[in-house]
């Protein structure tokens, strides 16, 4: 072969190879071009893969303690739920103790008023009856004032002579004559002048029906002589004698037995001292005293 054809083979060839050479070079290059660019890629998803999993971590942390939260927030919630349901339930109950006082603390004031009502009546009754009692005893003060006045007329001699005191008191009229102008001394029966006197008592008694009458016998106290002591072995016998003495002669002269009594107090019961002749003479007395009746 001529050696300027193989000279211009060569060249082809070499022209060939040279182009062929640049063109695996441009394809290498842009091969090692898409190596850089996928391993630039994989480092930014690897970063982008690690990242993941650190915000991964984080959030399953977050995860965990939001857990934790949540199971502590159920058990609050239970526990607030339980004690709600308790507060509710004792509300209830409290609500019921309160009705039930309330309800009773109504009875018990329905039962005051009704009480107040019946205690208003009660009281208007026992005003009428006591203005009734009021109106009967001023009737019979005025009754005894009465009395008392017609005792002085009748009995003025005798209460000049200091042998009479006649006493009213709230309705309580007493006549007290010293024993001697009834009796003889050492005696228990009533004589003549006693009898008279007694009379004047018992023309002003007869006209007296609302009243008890009370016949008190007082001695002094002197013991009973040894001469008299057989018949009166004590001053009880003796004023008890005089007393029913006394208080016999009132029925005999038509003073109704049932207004009667006969009362003994011997010495118990003194007006003075019995340390002068003038104080036990004061001390031996009858007492009739008008009271009303029981």
């Amino acid at each position: 072969m001529p050696k300027k054809i193989v000279l211009s083979f060569l060249v082809v060839l070499l022209a060939a190879g040279l182009s062929a050479c640049s063109v695996m070079q441009s394809t290498y290059q842009k091969k090692v071009d898409e190596a850089d660019t996928l391993t630039r890629s994989l480092a930014a998803l690897q970063k982008k893969n690690d990242d993941l999993i650190a915000e991964n971590a984080v959030l399953k942390a977050d995860l965990a303690r939001m857990t934790l939260q949540n199971e502590k927030l159920t058990t609050d919630l239970s526990y607030v739920t339980d004690q709600r349901d308790k507060a509710v339930a004792d509300k209830e109950e409290l609500d019921r103790i309160l009705q039930s006082k309330s309800d009773s603390l109504s009875q018990t004031i329905f039962d005051l008023r009704r009480r107040v009502a019946d205690l208003d009546a009660e009281n208007a009754k026992l005003k009428a009856e006591n203005a009734s009692l009021v109106k009967a005893r001023e009737e019979q003060v005025q009754k005894v004032s009465s009395t008392y006045e017609s005792m002085l007329e009748k009995m003025k001699s005798e209460i000049s002579q200091g042998q009479i005191t006649i006493s009213e008191l709230k309705g309580k009229l007493t006549v007290n004559m010293v024993d001697s102008i009834l009796f003889d001394s050492g005696k228990a029966e009533v004589k003549k002048g006693g009898l008279e006197i007694l009379g004047k008592v018992i023309s002003i008694l007869k006209d007296v029906k609302d009243k008890s009458i009370r016949v008190e016998g007082h001695t002094d106290n002197v013991k009973i002589s040894r001469a008299l002591a057989q018949r009166y072995p004590t001053n009880w016998e003796l004023s008890a004698a005089r007393a029913i003495n006394v208080t016999r002669y009132l029925q005999d002269e038509g003073i109704d037995p049932g207004q009667l009594s006969a009362v003994a107090y011997g010495e118990w019961k003194p007006v003075a001292e019995n340390d002068t002749p003038e104080g036990r003479a004061k001390n031996r007395r009858i007492e009739i005293i008008l009271v009303p009746k029981e």
